[in-house]
């Protein structure tokens, strides 16, 4: 055996046993990966919208299969997630159209967010044309 080979087999365990690195961990669960995931929980409404029924009955089924349609919802989608002074709850407020209408359902975080969200779509569809549904969620 050479003794590059010999010093490789002694030197990097014992290298790796000092510094406390298990090679095994290491390549599986890097400490950065590990502390992002266990701090890193992702905003959820899903318990404002099981509270309140009204959420129910707007859905994305409702929502048409026409070229109209969609293209309006996407556009009105597009214009809400532009917005980035709105909360996550904004963001993923229901936009569903159907015949030209448009209806707006979900949680949003403040009554400004409410007037924001509903002005975006009114621009879009025009203000006969949107119904608003949303709701405020309470104060934490």
């Amino acid at each position: 055996m050479s003794k590059l080979v010999l010093v490789s087999y002694l030197v990097i365990p014992a290298l790796m046993a000092a510094t406390g690195v298990n090679a095994q961990t290491a390549t599986q669960h890097p400490p950065s990966a590990m502390a992002a995931s266990s701090q890193a929980v992702a905003p959820d409404n899903a318990k404002s919208n099981k509270v309140d029924p009204s959420n129910h009955d707007a859905v994305a089924d409702k929502q048409q299969n026409n070229a109209t349609d969609i293209d309006l919802a996407k556009r009105i989608r597009q214009g809400i997630m532009a917005d980035k002074s709105l909360s996550t709850y904004g963001h993923n407020v229901k936009v569903i159209a159907a015949n030209g209408s448009v209806t707006l359902n979900g949680v949003v975080r403040t009554a400004e967010e409410k007037t924001r969200i509903a002005k975006n779509a009114a621009s879009i569809a025009g203000a006969g044309n949107v119904v608003d549904e949303l709701k405020v969620a309470p104060p934490k």
